[in-house]
């Protein structure tokens, strides 16, 4: 007689889901380097987010809602991972306030607490990752 085996999936945490996506990015970013489109680094981002075993959704429809209205504005996630994870992908010279602010208002609209904004435009990827929290963490 065979038993099924019960096999538990830890669920992830923002800050471990933090750290695999900031792997992934170096990666893409040291294979393309700077200079590219917004759009080709979140599709080699999302390749790479893909072969972790995440859970990933490209251009997730967001919402608006407001107390009893709901407006579908158009508003798309670059990426969001779990269900509880945002990234929001740029190419840009400079990473400035409205960035962030675009990140924090999708992390409010989706309850989630963690994202990040990544600007594949720089030398070093390091230097252009930002943690935006919702909340604490």
């Amino acid at each position: 007689m065979v038993k099924n085996k019960c096999f538990f999936v830890k669920k992830m945490t923002e800050n471990e889901i933090s750290r695999i996506v900031f792997n992934s990015a170096l990666k893409v970013h040291q294979a393309l380097g700077p200079g590219l489109l917004e759009s080709a680094y979140c599709e080699c981002l999302c390749y790479e987010l893909n072969k972790t075993g995440l859970y990933v959704e490209k251009q997730k429809p967001l919402p608006l809602i407001y107390e009893e209205v709901k407006l579908d504005a158009g508003y798309r996630i670059d990426i969001m991972l779990e269900n509880k994870f945002i990234i929001e992908v740029k190419s840009v010279d400079q990473l400035n306030d409205i960035h962030l602010a675009q990140l924090l208002t999708y992390l409010k609209l989706s309850d989630c607490k963690l994202g990040l904004l990544i600007n594949f435009n720089v030398l070093l990827i390091k230097n252009g990752i930002r943690r935006v929290i919702n909340g604490t963490l």
